[in-house]
């Protein structure tokens, strides 16, 4: 875990291996911890190398993952969550679509099983990376 402390009651936290690397190249950290509520930046289902599974269901289930690993860093979980974004680039052209749905249903329900948080889902024309389909941003409550 690489902490950056500021001012107040106010830390950032950039996640191990790919966090580390996007600090690097973009300058932005993984997560901001203010108190107990902790907020991440978007997560895709790269690995540390900022590379992509080919199946969109293998980059779903990575993105959680990620999410997992960046809210780590500041203390907190998926039990944590309260509420969660997910951008896609659609496979049709109308919606999101049943894949990417189907995928994200698996994932929530595998790392949340007893909570269901507010969910917002948008579908976008492109993400910050190529061949990135989806991203994943929450909000936590520690010890809520």
């Amino acid at each position: 875990m690489h902490e950056v402390k500021s001012e107040s009651d106010v830390s950032f936290f950039v996640t191990p291996g790919f966090g580390e690397k996007l600090n690097e190249l973009l300058h932005y950290s993984q997560a901001v911890r203010i108190g107990n509520r902790v907020e991440i930046s978007g997560q895709g289902g790269w690995d540390d190398d900022i590379n992509f599974p080919e199946s969109l269901d293998d980059e779903i289930e990575q993105a959680f993952a990620n999410v997992e690993r960046t809210l780590a860093t500041a203390g907190a979980s998926w039990r944590d969550v309260v509420h969660m974004n997910s951008y896609h680039v659609p496979s049709a052209e109308d919606w999101i679509g049943d894949e990417h749905n189907e995928a994200m249903l698996r994932q929530m329900r595998k790392w949340m099983p007893d909570r269901a948080p507010i969910w917002t889902q948008t579908g976008v024309a492109a993400l910050g990376a190529p061949k990135m389909r989806v991203e994943i941003r929450v909000t936590a409550i520690v010890g809520e």
